[in-house]
Parts: structure tokens; sequence; C-alpha cells
């Protein structure tokens, strides 16, 4: 099956493009959280948002939430890690599943999480962001997670499985519901190193030997999720119709630049839907 849109990332973006699209009956899938914005929740008090006023960052995530079910908008919450562009469509990778879109709208926010030293340099060369994706080239070997999040260890317990031995480094406090043959390290993660591939992790109390290092974030840059997306000053680069570089391809809300505010990433996202139904027209009539 393919989609006529793919959307990734559920917040105020990432729903506006959801819900406009939905209005003009395209077939979209979304890719996101049922948490929807963690930022939103942590806001005391809202009163720059056209039409909803004097309310905290819990009762604007509901209002979006009551919105989107009342449309039957669903979301996709396999964490998207690949967006290969294929011509005349785009391929979604999400875990270990393929997922074809003719369009799609990138929403993903902004990294706040640097990279560490080392991160970027071994990417594809034993770093990777997805460990159920590239699991089988580790059959037998070390492997590192760094997980930002509790999805993390369901990577984690999936890849002890093939792996020899998994660390688990938690960047983040809870009960951790790992399998017992997994090792947890509560320490800092400094540096990846290695020659032509990984073959170290270095922290703040130890260094480990590894053959790779998977780092479980909550959503990873957009030059890496998009192979050829053209940056610019750390945000995706767009024209006024949220137009990127590649053709097919849009991005909306904090990802294409400040300001960071909810009303105007919500707008980025009509205009993002906007477009892509226009193309998708266009493509059609052709």
């Amino acid at each position: 099956m393919r989609y006529d849109i793919a959307i990734i990332g559920s917040g105020p973006a990432g729903l506006s493009a959801a819900i406009n699209a939905k209005v003009r009956n395209k077939n979209i899938i979304l890719f996101g959280s049922s948490n929807l914005s963690d930022k939103i929740v942590r806001a005391p008090v809202i009163d720059n948002y056209l039409g909803i006023y004097n309310v905290n960052g819990e009762g604007l995530k509901n209002a979006f939430r009551s919105h989107i079910e009342s449309m039957d908008i669903k979301i996709n919450e396999e964490r998207a890690t690949n967006v290969y562009a294929m011509g005349e469509y785009f391929v979604v990778a999400a875990n270990d599943k393929m997922y074809e879109a003719t369009t799609v709208i990138l929403a993903t926010g902004i990294e706040y999480t640097k990279p560490i030293k080392g991160e970027e340099e071994f990417l594809g060369k034993g770093v990777g962001y997805c460990a159920t994706c590239d699991a089988s080239l580790y059959r037998g070997k070390k492997v590192a997670i760094i997980g930002y999040n509790v999805e993390a260890e369901q990577e984690a317990n999936f890849l002890v499985e093939i792996a020899s031995n998994v660390y688990y480094i938690p960047i983040y406090k809870g009960n951790y519901s790992l399998d017992k043959n997994i090792q947890i390290i509560k320490d800092t993660p400094l540096e990846v190193k290695g020659k032509e591939y990984v073959d170290r992790l270095v922290l703040k109390k130890s260094e480990i030997d590894v053959d790779g290092v998977f780092f479980i974030k909550d959503s990873i840059s957009p030059k890496y999720l998009v192979p050829g997306l053209e940056m610019e000053k750390g945000h995706i680069k767009v024209d006024k119709n949220m137009h990127t570089n590649i053709k097919g391809c849009f991005a909306a809300g904090d990802c294409t630049g400040k300001p960071y505010q909810y009303l105007k990433a919500a707008g980025e996202g009509q205009i993002a839907a906007l477009s892509a139904v226009s193309y998708l027209d266009t493509k059609k009539n052709n």
C-alpha cells in the first residue's frame, strides 16, 4: 500500500498537517508518539494561541488530542529512522518495516541532544539509530545501546538474542525492563572511538570494547533521517511553501527554524499539507 502523505512528527506542525491533509481526503500515515509533544505539557500557561487561551500545556495537548480523535486520525508509534527518496515516491523505514508514500512532511521538531564525540564520524561505520533495523549486522558481536527513552529497552531486548554482548547505558531514570543477560552501565558516554570502524565506547568512569553503538533517541537530526536533505544553520531549509530541496518532501515547525512557537508550527503544518496536496494533484493530472 502506498500512502499519499507520510507525516513524521506528532507535535503541532505534524498534527496540523495531518488534519489539513485528512480534510482534503488524502490517505495519510502519521508517525509520532501518542503523548503528542512533551514540550507542550511543560508550559504553565498559554495566552498567545489564537482561539485557545488562558490554558496550560496539558489543556492545549488535550485539545489537540480531541481534534485528531474526532477526525479518526491514528498515530503510528513506530519510530521512523530513515526516509529514502525513490524518485516517484518515498520509503519510510520504521523499526523493521518499510512504508511507501508519494510525499513526505517532516515535522520532527528540534534535536536537543547534541551528538557525542565520534557519533557523527562513525555513522554507518558502527554507529546507528535503529537496533532492530541493523541487528543482523551484529550477530555474535558486542554492542552498546545508549538509551534516551524507554523505547530503547525494547531494542536492547531484541538485540540480545542476536549479539554476543549487549551493554545498556540509560540516559534517563527509571526501572528498566531488560533481559537478564543485558549489562546495565550507569555512566556517561563521552566518545565513540575506532580506526575505520567503531571498536570502543569511552564513558566517564570506564571504557568498553564494542563493535557497534546505537543511540536510541526521541528524534534524530533530519540530515541523518533524510539523505541529501539541505540544511541551513541546523534547520531544514525550506521556501515559503515549505518545500525542501527534495521534490515531494516538505517540512514544517521547529525543524525549519525560529521562532519556536506552537502557532507558527501549526501554521507551517497547514502550509506543508496544502503544498503536498497540490503536488499530488499535479502528479495526478500529468
